[in-house]
């Protein structure tokens, strides 16, 4: 499995193909396509390509699937002996990007199975007939 360390939005992600991933909100809006170009390390099968300090060539194309909001944190701050108590409440931002394919100076070494299956299964010959044999073509 092929898979890839992006940096986006302030952290180090380790992405695969196929899966969906939360980040800090992202300036795009939903269903769009963007590239992740800051690509750090890239594993295929065993070839490694390690970046000084990024892969070149590399790009990780994501589709954004919404916005959301992260669980609330809370944050409680006391003094001891003083009577002084303060809390307060925190929910990131956060954008779900789905990794659509990873791809390394424009070649694709990792793509999604969904996508790709999705095609094939349009090129493919209807279920509900069944293929014939070499006896009923020659009785045509």
């Amino acid at each position: 499995m092929a898979y890839a360390i992006v940096s986006t939005s302030g952290t180090q992600l380790r992405v695969e193909p196929g899966r969906f991933y939360d980040v800090n909100r992202l300036g795009v809006e939903a269903d769009e396509e963007i590239s992740l170009d800051q690509v750090l390390f890239v594993e295929n099968d065993g070839d490694f390509m390690v970046g000084q300090p990024l892969v070149k060539g590399a790009v990780v194309e994501a589709t954004v699937m919404q916005h959301l909001r992260g669980r609330k944190i809370i944050v409680y701050k006391m003094r001891p002996k003083k009577k002084t108590r303060k809390k307060q409440g925190h929910r990131q931002e956060l954008t779900r990007i789905m990794i659509n394919s990873i791809k390394v100076e424009g070649n694709v070494i990792a793509e999604d199975d969904s996508s790709s299956a999705a095609v094939s299964s349009d090129t493919a010959a209807p279920a509900d007939e069944a293929p014939q044999t070499e006896a009923e073509t020659t009785e045509e």
